[in-house]
């Protein structure tokens, strides 16, 4: 009946009281039960209106917060509200059913302010779950039932979001570059003209996320080629789904990608592409190596085999950096190191792609102000790192990046160019080389195609000062050197955060301010962000000292008797030792994870408890006070400007502020008992940002269960996530033993990774040999693609090993028979070598079976 624009006063009876907004009706539906909804105006080309659905509630379900819900809505302005509430003629005079109404595109009004919702905490929260998320589903077949899976969940989308560019946090940047894929993909498919298929690329740093906006993109897709199903249809194919395994998405062999292995081979079909910026390198390379020209065959050297077990150590990972150069250097700084002396656009036009002393001190301070002042310093470092880099025969990302630079100056680019590129804030700022943007700016040959989305603010990755503002500047440069008269690339920001509420972006807001204040050239200047709701301030935990009472007694429970947090509550720490020492003081309380992790993983939850910032921040209390100069009416460091340098890393640290800041959706709580978070705290409390809490006051309830199948899906987040110890965390909470044990394999992986260069070569060696044999306890207990994979990595670690013996037998049970047959001949078995070419040697390429024959 909605859905046909049949009112009538069963189903049309408005909820909310007459004067409260945005009227909100219910519908009777059968029993006690009431569909909630709303006559809502989509800000879209056509400004059609259209029915917003909150939910089915019982009767005693409903609650008082639609008045609330109601008021909230008006603030959207008079327009919207005469929108909502407009309604055309009946069809014909007798009847109730009327069609939908449509408006012209406008401008957008400014929402006016109003005074805070009165409601209660519990209220407050069901009114941010209902508004700030702002889900809804299209109504179609797939949405009939809920025994059939949803194809199409979609977020209500502002006009503006339909636009070229944008920057913000937690403000959906991926569903923007989604709906804009979409939108050119269903153009070409309903265009009359015949044209050929828009070519457009996905590029972000993590094989976790381009597939998981491959699954996003296919479910829209779906949806609409799915709207004529039956009920019956759609039943099969959820009975044909099955849930993915706990595999590690990284660990998946290239041909299971169904991408070819050379760029040039890309077909309509494979559009849109959902891929890696590293997997998009290796394609091209693919290409530059079957160049007839030896020397720039050889270019291409770095990219192969880089993820075959035994050349794995030769990429200089973060990781690798920090645990087998770092401690060769000076103990300096080192965050701009490779990023601008090597991997910055102003290299190309040095010798050997390498910016020289005289020209990197000279760069300017307003495009790269990390350690401005300390570059002679940061020189010598980069000249440490390349000589032992080259003794080592190792190579990173800019030599990779420079490879394919070289090669592209003196020939023309392998393959067909793309239309329009897509690169996600993870990739801008954790990518980082602006090298790496060159790359991709040659592969795309429309220069209004390019739409980059990320978030300056959390750019605390290893190595970044990303900044949006530079990306534009090299755009119209490289536009302008190429003779083309183009408009300058747009920039324009998405402001309504949609995971936190106003209490969390208020405070989260003021960190920017402070920022863009003393230190404006190292982000971009952004808007104030807003929430969709007003909500609960966090609460600063203070008056804590180590002689009065336990800290962590008051906050965790007595000894032997723990609370427990669920498994959407997180407590932040900032490092791995700050976890490591909580982890001995309260046991296993809950999830604690660090800054860095939450933050390049995307993680978020519901509550965060962001503990001992201050305490465990090597910025001296004397620095820290720079910030009271936020305050009104304030000024503690009256020569700044001359001082700079010395607060510079007060700049690092509010940039981590926000992000342990941001990782939380309904409640923050900050706890330290360090005399260096009183600076901060009193610039939030001199704008009403916080609530303090001291001894003798009521304390809010800090922690709430969790059932096992919540445990459960979280653990599972935090597998794909790599955050191997975490996961275990949850699993053992939801007792799921098997999922414990195959992440206790990849944690032991990762012990031996890590130990590579570091440790002595007996004990790598013994590292992936314990990794092995966890794996294959795993393979010998899974089914399926699992068995499968599981296998796989039990080899690839037994070869780190070098127990060849036990990879060949590994690969065996992987089916991969060509590495069985090396490695048993690796192994001198050459009896077994001889079985595999006599049982499979169908299935092994001719010329291994001709070399291992004639062994």
């Amino acid at each position: 009946q909605l859905s046909n624009g049949h009112f009538s006063n069963d189903n049309h009876k408005q909820l909310n009281r007459p004067d409260a907004g945005i009227p909100i009706y219910d519908a009777n539906m059968t029993k006690d039960l009431r569909l909630v909804y709303q006559i809502d105006c989509v800000p879209d080309q056509d400004g059609k209106v259209l029915i917003k659905v909150y939910g089915i509630y019982t009767h005693v379900q409903l609650g008082k917060v639609w008045d609330a819900l109601g008021n909230h809505l008006a603030r959207k302005g008079r327009e919207y509200h005469r929108r909502c509430i407009f309604r055309n003629r009946p069809v014909l005079s007798k009847d109730s059913t009327i069609l939908p109404a449509s408006f012209p595109l406008s401008e957008p009004e400014p929402e006016f302010s109003a005074s805070p919702l009165d409601l209660s905490d519990k209220d407050m929260d069901r009114i941010q779950s209902l508004l700030v998320m702002e889900k809804y589903f299209t109504f179609s077949q797939t949405s009939r039932t809920k025994n059939c899976r949803m194809y199409h969940v979609m977020l209500h989308l502002g006009s503006q979001r339909h636009g070229v560019t944008c920057e913000s946090h937690s403000t959906r940047k991926t569903t923007t570059m989604l709906f804009k894929i979409l939108g050119i993909q269903r153009a070409w498919e309903m265009s009359a003209v015949d044209m050929p298929k828009p070519r457009q690329i996905f590029v972000t740093k993590y094989r976790v996320l381009a597939t998981r906006a491959k699954e996003c993109f296919t479910k829209f897709l779906e949806s609409l080629a799915l709207a004529d199903y039956t009920l019956e249809e759609l039943a099969k194919m959820k009975a044909q789904s099955v849930q993915e395994g706990l595999v590690d998405i990284d660990d998946l062999p290239k041909s299971q990608m169904n991408i070819p292995m050379k760029y040039s081979e890309l077909e309509d079909k494979h559009f849109p592409l959902f891929v890696t910026f590293d997997r998009l390198a290796q394609m091209i390379a693919a290409d530059i190596s079957s160049n007839d020209v030896p020397e720039t065959r050889d270019s291409a050297g770095p990219f192969f085999n880089i993820d075959d077990a035994e050349a794995h150590d030769c990429f200089v990972t973060y990781d690798v950096f920090a645990n087998q150069y770092w401690p060769h250097f000076p103990r300096n700084l080192t965050k701009n190191l490779s990023r601008i002396v090597k991997g910055s656009e102003h290299g190309l036009s040095c010798p050997e792609g390498v910016l020289d002393r005289a020209n990197y001190i000279r760069l300017s301070h307003c495009s790269y102000p990390n350690f401005a002042n300390q570059r002679g310093i940061l020189y010598d470092i980069f000249e440490c790192y390349t000589k032992i880099k080259k003794q080592r025969r190792h190579h990173d990302a800019a030599d990779r990046t420079h490879a394919i630079l070289k090669v592209l100056q003196s020939q023309r680019f392998p393959g067909q160019q793309i239309d329009h590129l897509y690169l996600l804030h993870s990739s801008l700022t954790e990518i980082t080389l602006e090298l790496s943007v060159v790359v991709l700016r040659r592969l795309c040959r429309n220069p209004d195609g390019l739409f980059w989305a990320g978030d300056t603010a959390q750019t605390i990755s290893a190595g970044s000062s990303f900044r949006f503002d530079d990306l534009k500047q090299q755009q119209n440069i490289s536009v302008n050197s190429a003779g083309a008269c183009l408009r300058q690339p747009a920039i324009f920001q998405l402001t309504i955060n949609h995971r936190s509420h106003g209490g969390i972006v208020n405070c989260a807001s003021s960190v920017v301010e402070l920022i863009t204040k003393f230190w404006p050239n190292t982000i971009d200047n952004l808007r104030p962000e807003k929430g969709v709701v007003d909500g609960l301030k966090p609460v600063f935990f203070s008056g804590w000292d180590k002689d009065t009472v336990r800290y962590e007694q008051f906050l965790f429970g007595e000894s032997g008797s723990h609370i427990e947090f669920g498994a959407q509550q997180c407590i932040l720490v900032r490092d791995d030792a700050a976890r490591q020492k909580l982890r001995d003081q309260v046991g296993e309380i809950g999830l604690i994870i660090t800054l860095y992790d939450s933050k390049v993983k995307g993680l978020e939850f519901d509550d965060v408890l962001l503990y001992n910032f201050f305490e465990d921040s090597a910025v001296d209390l004397s620095r820290w006070r720079v910030v009271l100069d936020g305050v009104d009416g304030q000024r503690y460091v009256p020569n700044f400007d001359r001082d700079e340098a010395q607060y510079a890393g007060v700049c690092s640290e509010l940039k981590l502020l926000y992000v342990g800041i941001t990782r939380a959706r309904k409640n923050l709580w900050i706890v330290d008992k360090s005399n260096k978070s009183d600076p901060m705290r009193l610039f939030w409390t001199s704008r009403n940002q916080v609530q303090n809490c001291i001894p003798g006051t009521d304390v809010p309830h800090l922690a709430v269960s969790s059932t096992p199948e919540e445990w459960a899906s979280f653990g599972r987040s935090l597998f794909s996530h790599k955050r191997y110890s975490q996961a275990i965390h949850c699993f053992e909470r939801a007792n799921l033993r098997r999922e414990v044990k195959v992440c206790e394999a990849h944690q032991l992986r990762d012990v031996a990774r890590s130990s590579v260069g570091v440790a002595s070569l007996s004990d790598q060696k013994r590292a992936f040999n314990v990794a092995a044999d966890a794996f294959t306890d795993c393979g010998a207990t899974a089914t399926g693609n699992q068995k499968l994979q599981y296998y796989r990595n039990s080899a690839d670690c037994y070869v780190r090993a070098g127990d060849d013996l036990k990879a060949a037998e590994a690969y065996l049970n992987t089916q991969e028979l060509e590495q069985a047959a090396k490695r048993y001949r690796k192994a001198g078995r050459f009896d077994k070598t001889l079985h595999v070419l006599h049982d499979h040697g169908t299935d092994i390429p001719d010329e291994t079976k001709t070399e291992l024959w004639t062994v």
